[in-house]
């Protein structure tokens, strides 16, 4: 009993004195991570309000966690904005804002990559899962880096492959959905799908020619969209098989807008604006949609607060559950693609969107290479224009140049087309967005002047195929994507040839 006695009185003091204490709030404990992105997608799941696509897991994780309407990329093209999100600043300040260039320089000090950041603060990084197509392991970054290692022994970026434990938490995975890329599977894809889109039921927006190949290659792109929630679903049953799932944020994202007219690699609003879903962990407090406007960077300030790491100076972005975040707008630049040597800059706030082009000599249908792969409706509207038979609106994307500056009011033209640069009763907004991107430009000036780009091959195979396989080209310009993988085989093994017969 002497011995009890002391015990129980510290018991019973221990529990008033814990009654008396104030409890602060507590959202989490270092939860797990999940960054789920999947490749050239715009607002196009079910639960954006898309037609004709069923989505229902990526609808189920908006309504438990937080839809958001207003994120765009700081850039449009997929190397440079994940290159953006993989530092958290901005690719055009860390001189990784051409595409696939300067992939043997190193980052500029301070900079570093994220999961550095949360290898620090115990995280197991993960790049890629076995069980999704191709095994997500795409990074794609404009700097030099291996997927796997420690960065500051030899640049490596993650610490393992394809697997999340339950040993690993907490732990950080990266996976990538690429079956929305565009690719030589989207007609194996439809093929195997149970319920194929009718290209009857999908709605184009208005720049697009109504037109039955424009339809089917639409409605294919919405089959790939429906695979990625089949994915989706996967990763989520593993989660919960493994007592995982309550205690992982899980983040959905674009890295750019849709492989299509007006998107992907152009600064309007469906190759900027991306999806953005957010499952939080149990107990977390959240909104079901935010309307607030975030940058492609501001994801990663954020994954680093969720993680409790202390952001770095270096960051362009912001922490968007941070109860001070107020951003106003996003900067977005695009430069370099392949052999396109574009320039422009935008800024896009709540309202309205300001483009401005350095270089308006460059059309948007600028027939580059990898486009002509890629973008069957612009094969038919080609062929529609010459023909005279595309409507003012359509017939923008033929014209021989670019205007100097774009404006858009995007909250009452969310098509983007009616250009009100030179519209008098917007001249106030031109100018206040016109300082904003020159401000911006100046912000973010690049701390190097390193250009080192990958050579490409541009319009040189489709040259070929033209004269050689005249009608696989002729399908391909009457809408069909012929099978990229196919014919560049063809085309090296013609140029080796070549080679060998001028030795």
């Amino acid at each position: 009993m002497k011995l009890l006695y002391p015990i129980l009185l510290s018991s019973i003091l221990l529990f008033f004195i814990s009654c008396n204490q104030k409890q602060e709030p507590k959202k989490f404990n270092k939860p797990n991570i999940i960054w789920v992105m999947l490749e050239d997608i715009s607002h196009d799941f079910e639960c954006y309000g898309m037609p004709a696509v069923k989505t229902p897991i990526f609808n189920a994780l908006a309504k438990e966690g937080t839809i958001y309407y207003n994120c765009f990329g700081t850039a449009s093209i997929c190397s440079t904005n994940r290159s953006a999100m993989m530092v958290g600043a901005h690719q055009r300040l860390t001189n990784t804002h051409h595409h696939r260039s300067n992939r043997n320089e190193p980052l500029a000090a301070p900079f570093k990559p994220f999961t550095y950041q949360l290898k620090k603060e115990g995280y197991t990084t993960i790049l890629g899962h076995t069980k999704v197509r191709g095994r997500g392991r795409k990074v794609d970054v404009n700097f030099k880096h291996n997927k796997i290692g420690n960065w500051e022994e030899d640049y490596g970026l993650f610490d393992k492959y394809d697997e999340f434990t339950v040993e690993d938490q907490p732990f950080f995975a990266q996976i990538q959905l690429n079956v929305t890329h565009r690719g030589d599977w989207w007609n194996e894809v439809r093929t195997q799908s149970e319920h194929p889109v009718n290209p009857t039921d999908v709605q184009l927006p208005p720049e697009y020619a109504d037109h039955p190949a424009i339809r089917l290659d639409w409605a294919k792109y919405l089959d790939q969209v429906e695979y990625a929630d089949a994915e989706m679903q996967m990763l989520i049953d593993e989660l919960k098989e493994k007592g995982l799932y309550e205690n992982t944020v899980i983040i959905v994202i674009g890295d750019n807008g849709r492989c299509n007219i007006k998107g992907k690699g152009y600064l309007f609003d469906s190759g900027s604006r991306i999806p953005l879903i957010i499952k939080w962990p149990e107990g977390y407090e959240h909104d079901e949609e935010s309307r607030q406007i975030i940058a492609s960077t501001d994801i990663t300030a954020t994954i680093l607060d969720i993680a409790g790491v202390d952001l770095p100076n270096y960051l362009t972005g912001q922490s968007f559950i941070d109860e001070n975040f107020d951003r106003k707008n996003v900067y977005s630049f695009r430069g370099l693609w392949d052999e396109i040597p574009e320039q422009s800059s935008s800024i896009t706030n709540s309202e309205f969107r300001y483009i401005r082009n350095d270089k308006p000599e460059i059309p948007y249908d600028a027939h580059q290479g990898y486009l002509e792969w890629y973008r069957p409706a612009v094969h038919v509207m080609r062929t529609l224009s010459e023909d005279g038979k595309l409507n003012e609106v359509q017939q923008k994307w033929f014209s021989k140049s670019k205007p100097k500056e774009e404006l858009y009011h995007i909250k009452n033209d969310p098509f983007e087309i009616d250009n009100l640069a030179n519209n008098p009763e917007y001249r106030d907004v031109l100018k206040i967005m016109r300082k904003e991107a020159m401000q911006a430009d100046q912000r973010m000036a690049p701390v190097a002047s390193v250009f080192d780009p990958n050579p490409v091959p541009g319009l040189a195979p489709i040259e070929y195929i033209k004269e050689y396989h005249p009608e696989a080209y002729k399908r391909m310009i009457e809408g069909e994507e012929i099978g990229h993988s196919k014919y560049m085989k063809l085309y090296k093994d013609y140029l080796s040839k070549q080679n060998t017969n001028t030795k």
